[in-house]
Parts: structure tokens; C-alpha cells; sequence
């Protein structure tokens, strides 16, 4: 117990916490969401990133004691890019402005960051309360969806892709790249960590739907789609192999289903017909070796820049012992 007490003291005392919270237009909850994480996190630096808002959330947030600043290019994923950019700490806990995730997670994610037990921590709405708080049907199809289609892309277990709760280390913050520009930048975080070997830690947490007044501004179907994409993108960036072989495989399928007609005719017949078809078999037959040949190609270079990669989390690593 002693030597977990001199643990945080030391944490609190060399190590820099933030709280990075995205905001767009929440007024009727900003002031509890801060209130609470500086009640479980007095040490930590609580920045309040306000994204256009029109009822008066940078205010609020100034007055609760928060470090307010802006992000005028609109949506979540511009916000979080800036805020990377700009905030230099150990441990980051990211969070949304509205209310719905607790607080009290946010020791221990901070535990599992700073003792290195992981590079980003992912709080697991969907092992606990989140189908029972949240409402909207399809938006509790859609997380199911994308945490089925992700795991079995990138053989992983994780059970909660899209929360917006998550604590993140030094490295991980100063390599991610942010491409996403709305409401698909969770999904794009966690396929980041998966393709690059993150150290994922899922923590349970008890989700909250938003109060009375507050309203989402994720939509199901257009940010959805969004999200599709975003996947299909990304599948065939990080696994240019497995991608490119089921296009072939797909290819070569569809060849030998033309293909069969004319060789059983021919068998029986001793006579080749439908030469135009079967010129067009071996067009594609060639575009389903030159698909693979791509994938091939694509994923030596997938390497290479994963090697590139770890090459660059080794200076980031050496630039955070000289600070």
C-alpha cells in the first residue's frame, strides 16, 4: 500500500496529466463533466477545446476552472488533431464534453498509462451499461457491426471500438496521425494501435445516455457510413496483402464460373465455342494475378514502414527521457 502511495506522490509530482475534452454546443453539461474530473484528477491540466459552439460552452468552461481554447475547422477529428499537436503530457485522457462517461475511470486509466501497462486504454461501454442507457437502436447495431468487422480484420478481441473514452501515452499521441475529420476518429484510433502493436487495455465503465436538454450530434446513418468507409479505407491501407488476395481470389472465381460451361462443352464436343467469353476469361484471370502481384507489392512497403515507424517511436522515446 506504501509503495502505491509513493507511486502516484512521484506520479503527480514529475508526471504531467491532461484532460482533453472535444466540445460542440455542451452548455447543459460542461460544468459537471469538469467539476468531476477535477475532483478524481486535482493534478491533472484540464483542457476544454471548443469547436464553434453558439451557447456559451467556452464560458462555462472557463468558469469551472478549465484551460479553454479553440478549433474553428468543424468536427471532432480536426479538434483532436490540434489538441495533439499543441498539449505536451504523459498521460492523456480523452473524453466528451456531454456527460456520459464517469470520471471515477479516470485513475485508472491514468495508473495503467503511467506504470506503462499500456499505450492506450479504452473504456468499455458496451460490457456494461450501454445498451440499457442508450436509446437509439441502431446506434447499438452499428458499435456491434464495427467491432465484428474490426476484430475479424485484424484478429483482435477489443469489445468497445467507438468509445469516446480513452486514455493515450506520449508515444502513441505524437505518432498518431489523425485523418479522420468528424465522428469516424475513434474507429481510426483503434486500427491505428492495432496495425502498429499498441498495447490495448479495455477497462469496463458505466455509461450514462445524455441528460435531458442535451442532444447528440452524431449522426447514425450519414457518420455511419462515414465509419464503412473509413474501414474499407484503412483495410486495404493495412493489409494490402489479405485485401488485394480476396480481390483476386474473388477474380479467379468468377473466371472459373464462366470458364467450366465451355471446358465441359469442349470435353464433350472436342469444340471450343464462346471464344469471345473465354478471351475475356483470360483478361481477367491476368487483372486477378496482377491484383495479387499489387497486394505483394503493397505489403513489402507496409513493412518497410512499420519498420520506419518503430525506428521513430525509439526517437520519441529518447526525446521523453531527455525532458
Amino acid at each position: 500500500m506504501k509503495l502505491k502511495y509513493n507511486y502516484i506522490l512521484i506520479s503527480v509530482i514529475l508526471l504531467k496529466t491532461a484532460v482533453l475534452i472535444p466540445c460542440y454546443n455542451e452548455a447543459i453539461s460542461i460544468k459537471k463533466v469538469i467539476e468531476d474530473f477535477k475532483k478524481e484528477l486535482p493534478h491533472a491540466d484540464i483542457y476544454v477545446y471548443d469547436n464553434n459552439s453558439t451557447d456559451g460552452t467556452d464560458k462555462i468552461a472557463r468558469e469551472a476552472g478549465a484551460i479553454v481554447r479553440y478549433e474553428y475547422k468543424q468536427g471532432k477529428g480536426n479538434v483532436i488533431r490540434t489538441m495533439f499537436q499543441e498539449i505536451e503530457a504523459d498521460c492523456y485522457i480523452m473524453v466528451d464534453g456531454d456527460g456520459t462517461y464517469p470520471a471515477e475511470a479516470a485513475n485508472e486509466i491514468e495508473e495503467l498509462i503511467l506504470s506503462h501497462k499500456a499505450d492506450m486504454v479504452v473504456g468499455d461501454r458496451l460490457s456494461s451499461t450501454y445498451f440499457e442507457e442508450n436509446k437509439r437502436l441502431f446506434h447499438n447495431t452499428g458499435n456491434l457491426l464495427v467491432r465484428k468487422i474490426i476484430n475479424s480484420i485484424f484478429n483482435s478481441n477489443l469489445s468497445d471500438i467507438m468509445t469516446g473514452m480513452r486514455g493515450f501515452n506520449y508515444q502513441f499521441v505524437k505518432s498518431y496521425p489523425v485523418i479522420s475529420k468528424e465522428f469516424e476518429i475513434e474507429t481510426e484510433m483503434t486500427i491505428f494501435a492495432l496495425n502498429y502493436n499498441f498495447k490495448i487495455e479495455e477497462i469496463p465503465i458505466n455509461y450514462k445516455d445524455r441528460v435531458e436538454g442535451s442532444e447528440s450530434k452524431l449522426n447514425t446513418y450519414s457518420d455511419g457510413f462515414k465509419v464503412i468507409k473509413l474501414i474499407f479505407f484503412l483495410f486495404c491501407a493495412n493489409k494490402p496483402l489479405l485485401f488485394f488476395s480476396i480481390c483476386s481470389n474473388i477474380l479467379l472465381l468468377i473466371s472459373l464460373f464462366y470458364f467450366l460451361p465451355i471446358l465441359f462443352n469442349f470435353i464433350k464436343t472436342g469444340y471450343v465455342d464462346k471464344i469471345p467469353t473465354l478471351i475475356i476469361i483470360i483478361g481477367v484471370v491476368v487483372i486477378a494475378f496482377l491484383t495479387f502481384l499489387c497486394g505483394v507489392v503493397l505489403h513489402i512497403l507496409k513493412n518497410q514502414d512499420k519498420q520506419n515507424f518503430e525506428h521513430f517511436l525509439t526517437l520519441l522515446n529518447n526525446k521523453q527521457k531527455e525532458k
